[in-house]
């Protein structure tokens, strides 16, 4: 995913299907400077990962 498309899916108001290697993933926050976004993984509040913006993918 593009750095822009990820800070818009944040920004915004609207609920976006996003995927980590398949997985649904929250973007819970977003580095723009060094192109990194924490995720949470699942419906745990608990499990998140920090991972390179490019790595995410838009679900359908």
């Amino acid at each position: 995913m593009e750095m822009e498309r990820a800070v818009q899916i944040f920004k915004s108001e609207d609920t976006y299907k996003v995927k980590l290697e398949g997985e649904p993933v929250w973007i819970e926050q977003i580095d723009p400077a060094n192109g990194m976004a924490t995720v949470q993984v699942g419906s745990r509040p608990t499990n998140t990962m920090t991972v390179s913006v490019e790595r995410l993918e838009e679900g359908e």
